[in-house]
């Protein structure tokens, strides 16, 4: 999976007609070979102590109780984890349940790329959730997320009915509630292997696996960016004025109250008034944005220069902007400053590929010991992760 195959198999005309703005279906959109299997699921599910709710069964809107498929362990440390019992999560899953593992881009690094590559695309942070399912019984009912997902069928099929909306982009924290549900669907979908549906948050929707076939699909939900979100980090970009900081004249007479209102109001419209005050959001919750943290092990006391070692950015979201005698980095929180020569070996890394150092140093016509170096203050500021096997 690729920033390009994303970018085909959503549209040319996705940001514009559809995001935040539609659901969009596309048949065999991907090739999904090596992406999860039903081995990968098992491996992770006898590997893993996943405790609730992080892995979960759901029937007809409900969670089951924990007790139902999993045995109670205690350790020698007086701690009580849940190990599942297969026999019990068997029935379970037979009687109705469906299966969900939340964060698995997390535990499975293909997962993990294909989450990249759609943050790469749509700028935003994306989570992948698992579900599995055997029989006809809706696990969640039918509901709407506060964020949007694109959903990837993996293996069997699923059936997606598509209501609409009755309050256009809910937030988790709301207040007001968006009503009953509409009763007639606006969209009956099947999804099949490589099959690929895009939904807004808001949207009315119901699952189940009524084709007489198992169902593996995973969901990539979407951080979304309100104007309260905005609003949140302009504040905070408002603190270098004095006036911003200073205590609010709570007990002063109405005209007092009403001047500091007004000052307020003019220092906010000088902000708001800014036409790349969006962009600059974006640039600065990219640069922000943390990726998947991997620890560089066993290199903890530096970065060798070999050049078999292989590198690669912790997240896809890293912004470089290059000028006359320096080059910028902003990635995982951290901020960069490098020498112009040091593009040449950044930019294949915001592109997201996984180079060794030797080619790194040979494309930028740099020493193999300035190369390590400067991957070494990327690790140092977890914007980058360095191994063998990566």
């Amino acid at each position: 999976m690729t920033d390009l195959s994303i970018a085909a198999c959503l549209g040319e005309d996705f940001l514009a007609q559809a995001l935040h703005r539609e659901h969009r279906h596309l048949p065999g959109a991907i090739d999904v070979a090596g992406l999860m299997t039903w081995d990968d699921l098992n491996h992770i599910l006898g590997s893993h102590r996943l405790e609730p709710p992080r892995m979960r069964l759901s029937r007809d809107g409900e969670t089951l109780l924990v007790g139902g498929y999993t045995a109670p362990v205690a350790t020698r440390r007086h701690t009580v984890w849940h190990r599942l019992h297969p026999a019990e999560l068997h029935a379970r899953l037979l009687e109705g349940a469906s299966l969900a593992l939340d964060s698995v881009d997390e535990l499975h690094p293909p997962l993990a790329r294909l989450c990249e590559a759609i943050e790469r695309k749509l700028r935003t942070r994306v989570q992948a959730n698992l579900y599995a399912s055997w029989t006809s019984t809706e696990g969640f009912g039918v509901h709407w997320d506060d964020h949007d997902t694109v959903i990837v069928q993996l293996d069997g099929a699923k059936r997606w009915r598509i209501y609409g909306t009755t309050r256009p982009f809910p937030l988790y924290r709301d207040i007001e509630d968006p009503g009953e549900a509409p009763t007639e669907p606006i969209a009956d979908l099947v999804l099949r292997p490589g099959d690929v549906l895009y939904v807004p948050r808001g949207v009315w929707h119901a699952v189940s696996a009524d084709q007489g076939v198992r169902s593996l699909h995973v969901t990539c939900g979407l951080q979304t960016h309100t104007a309260t979100d905005l609003m949140a980090w302009v504040s905070e970009q408002l603190l270098t004025h004095e006036d911003w900081r200073r205590d609010l004249p709570l007990l002063a007479a109405p005209d007092g109250q009403a001047d500091v209102v007004d000052g307020m109001r003019k220092r906010l419209a000088e902000l708001l008034d800014d036409p790349t005050l969006l962009a600059r959001y974006r640039a600065a919750m990219d640069g922000q944005a943390v990726g998947r943290m991997v620890p560089s092990l066993p290199y903890v006391d530096g970065v060798p220069a070999d050049p078999r070692l292989r590198v690669r950015m912790t997240t896809a979201r890293a912004v470089l902007e290059t000028g006359e005698d320096v080059v910028t980095l902003s990635a995982a929180g951290s901020v960069f400053e490098f020498a112009p020569e040091a593009e040449a070996v950044l930019r294949p890394l915001i592109d997201g590929r996984t180079v060794d150092l030797g080619a790194l140093a040979e494309t930028a016509g740099l020493g193999l010991e300035d190369v390590a170096g400067l991957v070494q203050e990327l690790v140092a500021g977890q914007a980058a992760v360095v191994g063998s096997l990566l």
